[in-house]
This record gives C-alpha cells, sequence and structure tokens, in this order.
C-alpha cells in the first residue's frame, strides 16, 4: 500500500472529522424535528383509527399532510442509519393514518357509486370523521369538496413510490380505481371547495373551483399506470387506469378557468396548493406566474394571505348563530377579512423547491413575525389572525394598519393548527435541506413540464412529453375487394384478416371492457360508468389478456345516427379528430389512428373526397397535421402501448365476458348494417317501394288517411312509394300506438329506420331528420359536446326560439339531454330535435378550434342559433323574419320539400359551415346593419367590455336600472360582486333572457355601452332616478321617426319602426341613442356628483 503524503494524511483526517461532525449536527436536527414531532403532532393521533384531532373531529386534509409531514421525517431519517428505531415508528405512523382515512372512505362505499351516476353534494364522501371510530359526522358541514380525495389519492401514490405500503388486497385497489372515477368528472362538477363554503355569498350555493379541478387533473396525470402494490410488487392487475379524455377535459377546464377560482371569486387563496406544492398542476409557467401574482397581489398582508375577499369566516362581525349568510351580508366583511399564515409556508416551500431563493426567505422571515411559541418553548402555528372590535373602523380606512390578533387567543380554538404545523415541519425539512424535492415528491409532480421528459417518468406515461405530434395512420377496409379497389389507385389499405393476430375494436367494445374496471361484487362496486372512450383513449395499442388491440374513433362507430350519410361531414370530424390528437397529445410515443373505411364509403361521388384525404395522408401533411401512413404491425413498436389486465382474480369468467361483448360489438359495427343490404331483395322490408320524388297527390292522400281508422291507415300504408307520404302516415301511427307497434311486415321503428337509410343515401336531409326524430335517436358524443362548451365557462340552453328554454349550467348525462331535446323541441318541429343536436355536436368542435370567435358570448341559446342561421340565410332585409318551424302537421310536408331555403334541409356538413359562417359575422362583415344586429342578438353577443360597463351605469344610478323589463338595484350587487367577476356577467345576461326581437335585445346592449361610454367621459354625472334603458331606447326610435323624411328606399317600406332603425347605419344609431340620453339626463334634472379633481380637455 502507498503511503500517504503528510499533506493527504491531514486532508483525510479533517474530511472524516468534518463528515462526522455534520453527521452528529444532521442527528441533532433530526432528533429535534422528532421531539417536535412528539409534542405538537403524534399526541393527536388516535391508536384506534390512527386519524390526527384535537377535539375527536379528524378532518381528512388535516391528516393527509399530518401524515405527510410524519413521512417526511421518515425519509429525513434515512439518511442515517442509528435512528434509535424512529424510522420504523414514523413509516408506520404515517401508514397507518393513510389507512385510517382509506378505512374511513371504505364504509362509505355506497357514496362512490351514488356518486359516479350523480354528482351530488348528498354523494360525496365526507370531509370529516369521529377520529375514534371512523364513523361519518359532520351533518352540518358542507362535505362536496373534490380537492381532499384528489389529496388522498396524491399522497398514497407518493408514500408507495417512496417504498410504503399502503394499499394491502384487491379490494383496496378496486376502491382506489373508483377513486378515480369519483374525479374523472370533476370539470362539470361544482363543489364547496376547500373551504367548504362553495361560492363566496355562503348561501349553500355549490361552484365549478379551479383549485378543485386542478387538484383532479394533477392527480389524472400522475396515476396512469401506477402499481399500488409497489415497485416490483405488483402484477398488472394491481395497477391504475385513466381515461386520457377526462384528464385532457379537466386540463382545458383548467386552463380556461385560470387566473380566476370560480363565477364568485376571482382570486381565492385555495390556487396556492393547486399551482404549486403538493398539485404542481398548470402546465404553462406563464400562466402560474400570472395566477400566482394575482394572488399575492390582492390578498396579501402582514400576517398572512386572506382566504378571498369578502370572507367572514371567524371575524368579529360574523353571525355564527346562522350556517349561511343574507343577501349582501358580506359587504360588512370587506377589508377585515382574517389573514391565514399557511399560506405564507406555502410560498416558502413553493420558493425552496422552485429554487427562488429570495421568496423562500421573504416568506420565511414573514413567517417568524407571526408564530407564536408555546410554553415548552415551540413554534406554533396560528390558524388565522383576526381584527379586533375595536380596530375594524381603522382597518377598513387603511388596510393593514392595525393590529391584528391571532386564533390562539380566541376561547373555541384547538390548542394546535394540525394542518399549518405539519406544513410548517415539512417547510423547515426542506429549508434546512434534511429531504430534497425528489424526497417529498417523489413522482416529480414539482419538475417543470418541459423537462419532464428528460427525466425517468416510469410511474405514469401522461404529461411528459410536448412536441410536434407525426400521427400514424392505418386504414383499414371490410373486405379484400376494397384493397383491390385502393390499390388500383395507388393506395395500400388492410382488412381486420390481414392484422391478425393483432385485433381491431371499435371504442364501445373498448368503453365495455373498461366497465369491467374496478367491479367489485364484495363492495357493491359497478366499475367505470358507461362513458363513450375519446379519440386520445382509442390513438392507444391495448394489451388485453394476452391479446394486442387497435380501436378505431367512434366516429367511425356511426350507431343509430345519420351523420356519417354525409361524406363532407365524415372529413371534417377526420380533420377535427386529427387536430384534436395533434395537439393534446401529452405521451412520448406516437398515437396510432385507425381509419375504418366502410364498403359505402367508395360508392358513387363518395369515393373522391376519401381517396383525396388519403392523396394528403400519403403526401404526410394534411391542413397542418403530420402524418404517417403505414400498416398497424409497423406502427405497433412506435406507438403508446397500455396494458389493461387490471380486472381482478376471483372474479366472473373475464374471458368469457371479453368474447361477448366483442361478439355483440361486431353485431352493431357498420360492417354488418351496409346500406345496400338494408335496401336488397333479401331485406323483409324491400317492399318499401321508395321512389325520390315530393308526390303532391300523394301528400294529400296522405295527410287525409291520417285522419281514419287505425285499421285502414295500416292496410292502406304500403301502398305508397313516396317516402314522404310515408313518414307523414307513421308519425300519425306513432302517435296513436308506440316505436315498438308491430304492423305484421315490420314496427313503426323498424320502417322509420328504412325510410331513414333510404333518405340518407338520396341525400333527403329533411326527411332524414324527421325520421331521425321521430325514432328518438341520439348522437353518441352529445354529452362530451356540451361538455365541450361548459368548460370554456359558457353556458348553454337548449329550445325553439320564441319558445320556453332550458338553460344547462352543468354537464347532463345523455339520457337526460335526450329526454330533455325532445320534450322541448318535437312540439314545435320533430326535425329541430336532430337539429339542434347536430349545432351542440359542432359547437363543441368549434370552441375547441376557434375559440376566439365565441369571445363576448357568454350563453349559447341553441334555438336562437337556430334562427340566426336562418337569417344569415336570408337574401334581403325583407327576409329577415323568418318563420322557425311549422306550427301544424297540415303544413309539414312543404316543410319536408328539400330545395326549401331553411337549415334543415342542409347537410350535416353544410349545416356546421353555415354555422362557423354565423360565429364569424363582426362589426367588419360586410352585410346589412339589420340583418348583423339580428345575428349578434341571436347569438347573444354583446359589446366588447359589456359587463364592466352595465357595472359603471348601474354605479351612477342611485335607483338603479330597469332592463328588458326587470328591475336591478345597487344592492347587494355593488358590495357583493365585482365588475369583472362571472356571477356578475351571469346576473346581467339573466336580463336579455326573455323573447324579445333579437335585433332589439342588441339595441338595448348598445344603448347601455353608450351610456357607460357618456359616463366613462363625464365623470360628475350621474343618474338620480331609475334608469329606464328600453324607454331611452324606444325614445331613440322615436326621435328617429320624427325625423326621417318620406323617400326612404323600398326595402325598408317592408319593415316595421324598430327594424328602420335597427337598418341605420352605426353612427345614426348612435346618434340617436345620445340625443335621446341627452334627453333623459334633462328630464331628470342633470344631477352631478363630486369628485376630487376636476379637468378639461
Amino acid at each position: 500500500m502507498e503511503k500517504l503524503t503528510e499533506e493527504e494524511r491531514v486532508h483525510e483526517h479533517y474530511t472524516k472529522c468534518h463528515s462526522y461532525k455534520e453527521f452528529e449536527n444532521t442527528k441533532e436536527k433530526l432528533n429535534s424535528y422528532y421531539n417536535t414531532l412528539k409534542q405538537l403532532l403524534l399526541p393527536y393521533q388516535s391508536a384506534s383509527t390512527g386519524l390526527f384531532s384535537c377535539d375527536n373531529v379528524a378532518f381528512v386534509r388535516d391528516n393527509i399532510y399530518c401524515a405527510t409531514a410524519v413521512w417526511a421525517l421518515y425519509l429525513a431519517y434515512q439518511r442515517i442509519d442509528d435512528d434509535n428505531g424512529r424510522r420504523y415508528e414514523l413509516e408506520h405512523s404515517a401508514v397507518k393514518c393513510m389507512r385510517g382515512i382509506l378505512f374511513c372512505y371504505m364504509q362509505q362505499v355506497d357514496n362512490v357509486e351514488k356518486f359516479k351516476a350523480n354528482q351530488a353534494a348528498e354523494n360525496a364522501f365526507h370531509c370529516c370523521y369521529d377520529a375514534r371510530t371512523g364513523a361519518t359526522m359532520g351533518d352540518d358541514v358542507n362535505h362536496l369538496q373534490l380537492d381532499i380525495v384528489a389529496l388522498f389519492i396524491l399522497y398514497t401514490v407518493q408514500m408507495i413510490e417512496s417504498g410504503l405500503q399502503i394499499i394491502y388486497n384487491t379490494d383496496e385497489v378496486a376502491f382506489m380505481q373508483n377513486l378515480i372515477f369519483y374525479l374523472e368528472r370533476s370539470y362539470r362538477t361544482s363543489d364547496f371547495g376547500l373551504w367548504g363554503r362553495g361560492s363566496k355569498y355562503n348561501n349553500g350555493s355549490v361552484e365549478l373551483h379551479g383549485s378543485s379541478v386542478g387538484a383532479a387533473k394533477a392527480v389524472l396525470e400522475s396515476v396512469n399506470g401506477f402499481n399500488l402494490f409497489g415497485k416490483c410488487k405488483g402484477a398488472p392487475w394491481s395497477t391504475l387506469w385513466v381515461d386520457m379524455d377526462a384528464h385532457n377535459r379537466n386540463r382545458t377546464c383548467l386552463d380556461s378557468l385560470l387566473p380566476q377560482e370560480s363565477k364568485s371569486k376571482s382570486v381565492d387563496a385555495a390556487q396556492l396548493p393547486m399551482i404549486s406544492f403538493p398539485f404542481f398542476a398548470v402546465d404553462q409557467e406563464e400562466l402560474r406566474q400570472v395566477t400566482l401574482q394575482h394572488i399575492k397581489k390582492q390578498l396579501e398582508g402582514r400576517y398572512g394571505m386572506k382566504r378571498f375577499r369578502g370572507d367572514g369566516y371567524k371575524t368579529v362581525v360574523e353571525d355564527t348563530t346562522r350556517k349561511y349568510y343574507e343577501p349582501a351580508e358580506i359587504k360588512y366583511f370587506q377589508g377585515i377579512e382574517c389573514e391565514w399564515p399557511i399560506f405564507f409556508i406555502y410560498l416558502k416551500i413553493d420558493g425552496l423547491i422552485t429554487g427562488d431563493h429570495v421568496q423562500a426567505e421573504k416568506y420565511a422571515d414573514k413567517l417568524d413575525f407571526v408564530l407564536k411559541k408555546n410554553k415548552r418553548g415551540f413554534k406554533l402555528v396560528p390558524r388565522f389572525y383576526y381584527v379586533t372590535a375595536e380596530s375594524i373602523k381603522q382597518e377598513r380606512a387603511k388596510n393593514g394598519s392595525t393590529y391584528r390578533k391571532s386564533s390562539f387567543e380566541l376561547p373555541d380554538e384547538n390548542p394546535i393548527f394540525l394542518w399549518g404545523q405539519a406544513l410548517y415541519l415539512i417547510s423547515e425539512l426542506l429549508r434546512e435541506k434534511l429531504i430534497l424535492p425528489k424526497d417529498i415528491d417523489p413522482i416529480k409532480r414539482y419538475i417543470p413540464l418541459p423537462e419532464r421528459q428528460k427525466v425517468s417518468m416510469r410511474y405514469s406515461t401522461v404529461d411528459s412529453f410536448v412536441g410536434d405530434t407525426v400521427v400514424q395512420i392505418s386504414p383499414v377496409v371490410e373486405s379484400k375487394k376494397m384493397v383491390d379497389i385502393l390499390s388500383a389507385y395507388g393506395f395500400s389499405a388492410q382488412t381486420m384478416d390481414d392484422v391478425a393476430p393483432i385485433e381491431i375494436w371499435s371504442s364501445q367494445e373498448l368503453q365495455s371492457l373498461c366497465s369491467q374496471l374496478g367491479r367489485h361484487k364484495k363492495l357493491g362496486l359497478s366499475g367505470r360508468p358507461n362513458r363513450p372512450i375519446g379519440v386520445l383513449g382509442t390513438s392507444k395499442v391495448y394489451r388485453i389478456q394476452g391479446k394486442t388491440v387497435v380501436c378505431f374513433p367512434l366516429e367511425f362507430d356511426t350507431g343509430d345516427f345519420y351523420m356519417a350519410y354525409d361524406i363532407n361531414m365524415l372529413i371534417e370530424n377526420l380533420l377535427f379528430s386529427l387536430q384534436f390528437v395533434a395537439r393534446y397529445w401529452r405521451m412520448p410515443r406516437r398515437p396510432l389512428f385507425v381509419f375504418l373505411i366502410h364498403r359505402s364509403i367508395l360508392e358513387g361521388d363518395r369515393m373522391e373526397p376519401i381517396l383525396q384525404v388519403l392523396s394528403h395522408f400519403k403526401q404526410g401533411l394534411w391542413n397542418g397535421v403530420k402524418v404517417q401512413l403505414g400498416r398497424i404491425q409497423n406502427f405497433v413498436a412506435s406507438s403508446v402501448i397500455e396494458t389493461i389486465d387490471c380486472v381482478y382474480p376471483k372474479q366472473d369468467d373475464f374471458e368469457s365476458t371479453l368474447l361477448s361483448m366483442h361478439k355483440s360489438a361486431l353485431d352493431r359495427t357498420p360492417s354488418n348494417q351496409d346500406l345496400t343490404m338494408l335496401l336488397g331483395k333479401d331485406n323483409k322490408y324491400f317492399y318499401l317501394k321508395l321512389q325520390n320524388d315530393n308526390n303532391e297527390q300523394e301528400m294529400q292522400l296522405a295527410l287525409a288517411l291520417c285522419k281514419r281508422p287505425l285499421g285502414e291507415i295500416i292496410t292502406k300504408l304500403f301502398n305508397f312509394k313516396s317516402g314522404y307520404a310515408l313518414t307523414i302516415i307513421l308519425e300519425e301511427v306513432l302517435r296513436r300506438r308506440s316505436l315498438s307497434f308491430d304492423m305484421d311486415r315490420g314496427t313503426c321503428r323498424a320502417l322509420l329506420n328504412s325510410i331513414n337509410q333510404w333518405a340518407g343515401r338520396k341525400k333527403l336531409w329533411s326527411l332524414v331528420r324527421y325520421t331521425a326524430g321521430l325514432c328518438r335517436k341520439i348522437v353518441n358524443s352529445l354529452a362530451p359536446s356540451i361538455s365541450a362548451v361548459l368548460i370554456r365557462d359558457k353556458y348553454i340552453s337548449l329550445g325553439v326560439f320564441g319558445c320556453k328554454e332550458h338553460v344547462v349550467n352543468n354537464p347532463l348525462p345523455p339520457g337526460e339531454l335526450a329526454d330533455l331535446l325532445y320534450d322541448i323541441c318535437s312540439a314545435n318541429d320533430i326535425r329541430d330535435t336532430c337539429v339542434q343536436q347536430e349545432l351542440i355536436l359542432h359547437l363543441g368542435q368549434a370552441i375547441n378550434k376557434y375559440p376566439k370567435r365565441f369571445d363576448n358570448i357568454l350563453q349559447i341559446r341553441v334555438g336562437w342559433l337556430a334562427y340566426a342561421m336562418r337569417i344569415y340565410l336570408s337574401k334581403d332585409n325583407s327576409d329577415c323574419c323568418v318563420d322557425d318551424a311549422p306550427q301544424n302537421q297540415e303544413n309539414v310536408h312543404v316543410f319536408l320539400r328539400e330545395g326549401t331555403t331553411d337549415i334543415a334541409n342542409l347537410s350535416p356538413s353544410k349545416l356546421k359551415n353555415l354555422l362557423l359562417e354565423v360565429f364569424s359575422v363582426n362589426l367588419d362583415t360586410e352585410m346589412c346593419c339589420l340583418k348583423k344586429k339580428q345575428i349578434f342578438g341571436a347569438l347573444n353577443r354583446s359589446p366588447p367590455n359589456f359587463y364592466s360597463k352595465v357595472w359603471l351605469v348601474l354605479e351612477r344610478s342611485s335607483a338603479g336600472l330597469m332592463i328588458n323589463g326587470q328591475q336591478i338595484h345597487q344592492q347587494p350587487y355593488l358590495s357583493d360582486m365585482s365588475e369583472n367577476e362571472v356571477t356578475w356577467c351571469v346576473k346581467v345576461e339573466e336580463l336579455f333572457i326573455i323573447n324579445k326581437r333579437p335585433e332589439f335585445q342588441y339595441l338595448i346592449k348598445e344603448t347601455l355601452a353608450i351610456i357607460a361610454t357618456m359616463l366613462e367621459r363625464n365623470d360628475e354625472l350621474y343618474f338620480k332616478s331609475s334608469v329606464d334603458v328600453d324607454q331611452i331606447a324606444d325614445k331613440a326610435i322615436k326621435l328617429y321617426e320624427s325625423s326621417r323624411t318620406h323617400d326612404y328606399d323600398a326595402d325598408q317600406k317592408k319593415l316595421d319602426l324598430i327594424g328602420q332603425f335597427c337598418s341605420l347605419p352605426t353612427g345614426e344609431v348612435i346618434l340617436f341613442i345620445t340625443r335621446s340620453i341627452v334627453q333623459t339626463f334633462l328630464d331628470d334634472g342633470i344631477n352631478f356628483r363630486s369628485v376630487n379633481e376636476c379637468t378639461t380637455s
């Protein structure tokens, strides 16, 4: 052995001493934190359930953070060997708490089933339990708080990833899988939020909260494919499965909500845990920073963060004898809201994890100012600081100017704020570098999105890749003959036999399989709800019980609806799906898109558009989407492969279930419903000798026959050759009997379906929609399309123009939507039920692809949208007032005729293009002013910054406003709301949901905008009396009437006075409205208010 030099011996001795000193220092620090934990947290852990509580009420959120703090210290003790058994104790204390929560949740297993079907507050998990027994409690507490369930799943996964064992058996695996289904629809579930109070008005109402949606989004993208039994211990059936399309909807919803928290809360401190530790839910750093600065600017104080503006909790003026507040009560809390130091801890942790040491030190110093010490010298985190009664006036006059008292000085306060104390311990461990971010977040949520692809994200493939997606496309046809046809044009394709042993399933088959996930007979769990699998889900390769399976998307699974009859619509849907996949694909490998080509697609003039699409595919680019054409076998290796073997042992025979599902799904696929077969000689309905003519004589005979006895109708029914006449007769049979009524040669439904298919081949779209409506057909993706609109913070209303409407502000189940549509629309024109379904479908796509076209539109009224489209089709001003639909059966045949100017006669693709054109209309569009106002009014479009302008007018109108005959007073709105608050916008919008002429509705909005502009420019003016906006608009019209000459053009002569006024150029309309406003000021007496400064310009 070589002898060391004197210098090397000195260096080695110094290193050993330094390492020893560092070890002793670390050990001393850990023992200090252990003593703190033993004094401040562990004494409050129940010996029976493992739950933490100061007063026997164990709040789940507090418990998760307590378990996390104990686990964090356990992780820190892993740095030393001589831990005196403390590491083992801490590990099992954390596990015991998490399993205690799991035990409490599993006692409410029935709530999972109820909540999956109906996301109502009464079906939610409780947020607090009895600490000794785990029994439910807190009947006076609002329990629906989705972020708590998300937090539990997140830390269960985090702890398992670090090596802890929390889930023990298949019962618990099945339950955890159902918790994922519990969270999947967070994007459409209004809850009470982190504070358990719902809206800021604390009136028992729920809201869609960004903090809840973000928590769910973070969890869904973190746990897909995670094995609940831990590293190298589990089987495929102990992994979690997540619907990627549900995750994407939550992500889209979150992006549209931020930086706001909810409709009533423009900012909320509850967003901090979501945008930072522990969820790190926001992908865009810029949006995260905007939200963070928004919180700091509006909520930060000397002692902590306010929860939100107008929060009355624990203020001295709050009436604690009532659970809910009275209207306008929150104005008493403005400026004296309690400040919560815990959010300084969140910001301190955020700085430590993101490397922002300036922020970390800043909030560490702020914390030192607000922490208290107990008799033993341990630092305590107060729950909040409140303004005393004698300081209220001073604090309202100058925010932050008074001394506040801590919550510990209140008689009913617990000795320890468990949530805050646990979080403080975690922050100190991070500050001392006893643990690192990767220790407390082993699934790497803290790593920014662009950098995640540089590290191993083994536990989940989701959200680890953002790049230039290339979509792999494999054409699949039904027969060898079709392969030969395409080959003649230079395109290769495969049949289902060619891809063997790979199987090709429909999305409905995959949906049926996924319904087995989480199913557990002993627990009474039904598994995944019957929800469609979206295009992201069908773009993966699946390993299922040893089989390799690929799926074709939902748009090719035409089912029973008629949209696929229109080849242009099919191509547009194909393009939308590919663009959607290219934009939202978040996985390291490429998507595989199976392009299913049916026999009917290559018939007649339908072939050429398909060949053009295939030509683009061959070139590798289609409308900006990069694609690669090839065989399925060649693409499997480069595709995302997901294993679905998580069907638990000792359940029903899964293999036989799988076979039966596959067989039933094959029976539903369009390959067995070829239209040529349906109308061929072997079909039992071939005796319907349908013809492509509008036989007026047969139509009249059909109308006369409808008045005869049923027996005579059935006898003569099959003598008719006109599809239109047959439909009228079958409608009468349906009215007297039902769709299942059998007329020996077939049921009423079967005959209508035959006519529907014949009409689809002949492109008789009015007849197609009429027969589809009579059969009560529903498009597959109706509910997801509604959700796509709602997650963009818009509302949608169903109904016919001029009739009663139903506002949908929360997504509805497909069955409920169908019943609603047919109940509202069928009485007027049965075709409207189908037209509105198509419009909803197109709206869902358009709002994703062209969100800017929906600016300044808060509520989309589908019946009014149909009216706007009819207006757009009209040729001149005289056609602007159109009849919406037939009103009785006698003239229905007139509307059935193809070629008449009505949207029901357009093909689905032309209807979609018309919708996009209507939403593209703006002030610069070359169109007559009247038609433009009618379209704006029917679309419910408002002038820019409209709601802020109405707020200003209300502020300057001491007696309130009268809009559309509805009075709105200053209170409680000015005290409870703010001008940019969504709740205020919704309130204003409600004033316009009446059945007045669209152009007059928009005229009222213009009038309000002009009033606001005058008030902005004349700060000293205000209205003393109530401002009747309708009256101002009426005066403007009368001023026009008195000033007009008799030489106006012929088109104007056809219009009434309102129509003539609205057809004037914009400048003239503004002139008359301004004169009317000035006249109103003069009639009311010009009123001036005092202003601090007067300036002239």
